[in-house]
């Protein structure tokens, strides 16, 4: 059920717990799990995400963290470091193109301007995406439908 709870990180109600998407993409087979949790007496929300990318024998791992919340002016942003040792900060953006309860984040990112979507999946769930700027819109790069995760 997408419904928010209160306060500034009340927006992210929906997210909180542990997700798993499967899917396939030109680098083969992708599953990658997102657990989101208040952190910090409960001032901010952790994400903690893992991508297995390819066959077993060849995959590839990306890990991501991210913590979600306040900065010094007050309003909702992010700061993500990345296994690859990059680092990315954002803020909290609106996406009714994509969905009238959408969570969205933009950042500049050194191609350009890009931005990552949470939105509620119609059966269960949520679906995420990533998506460049251009002068002609938003054009989408990445998309995963993600399900409760069965594992601790």
């Amino acid at each position: 059920m997408w419904k928010k709870g209160r306060g500034k990180l009340g927006l992210f109600q929906p997210l909180l717990g542990r997700w798993v998407s499967s899917s396939a993409s030109v680098m083969g087979p992708t599953r990658c799990t997102r657990s989101f949790e208040r952190v910090l007496d409960d001032k901010f929300v952790e994400l903690q995400a893992h991508w297995v990318i390819g066959d077993t024998e060849t995959a590839k791992t990306y890990s991501e963290r991210a913590l979600f919340g306040p900065g010094d002016d007050g309003h909702i942003g992010f700061w993500s470091f990345t296994s690859e040792g990059k680092r990315s900060t954002g803020t909290l953006a609106s996406a009714p193109d994509i969905h009238p309860a959408a969570i969205c984040f933009e950042a500049e990112m050194p191609a350009g301007r890009a931005r990552q979507v949470y939105w509620p999946h119609p059966i269960a769930g949520f679906n995420w995406a990533v998506e460049s700027q251009t002068q002609k819109g938003w054009n989408r790069f990445v998309e995963h439908c993600y399900q409760a995760s069965q594992e601790g």
